[in-house]
């Protein structure tokens, strides 16, 4: 009942500041505050309010919730262990038999970095290319006083 009562205030309170507002000519704002002065009104009459007084003083709800908790809670942590993991179960099990199949890994096109070999440096040209990007972003970074 008391909750009733207060809708019904906040809503006549709205509507009160919703013709004052479209008094001063300024309609598009007061049909908005009008909308919102409603939507307590709507919720009373619809009988929300009633339902919500229901399961708020309410052991059996309040049980339902924490139920819907916890299964919230499992989900997201076994969402949080599965991509941690790296993804479901037959996942897993393809990524063992690739594993198990290609014993001796495919021959590459350029040896490896840590064969002891060291990868020969590129043509003059290319380091001086780079060297004039970098020197690009260095100007645009001291223009802006980075």
């Amino acid at each position: 009942m008391i909750a009733e009562t207060v809708c019904s205030a906040v809503s006549a309170a709205g509507l009160g500041i919703a013709a004052v507002t479209a008094y001063r000519r300024r309609f598009l704002t007061a049909a908005r505050i009008a909308a919102y002065a409603l939507v307590p009104l709507g919720l009373v009459l619809t009988g929300v309010v009633d339902w919500l007084a229901g399961t708020a003083f309410s052991p059996t709800a309040w049980a339902g919730f924490g139920l819907l908790g916890a299964a919230w809670l499992l989900f997201a942590t076994t969402r949080a262990v599965e991509r941690r993991r790296g993804g479901t179960r037959r996942e897993r099990r393809a990524a063992r038999a690739d594993a198990r199949g290609d014993a001796v890994g495919p021959a590459a096109s350029a040896p490896s970095l840590g064969s002891g070999s060291r990868p020969t440096a590129g043509p003059a040209g290319a380091s001086r290319a780079a060297e004039d990007d970098f020197s690009d972003i260095e100007a645009i970074l001291k223009k802006h006083g980075i």
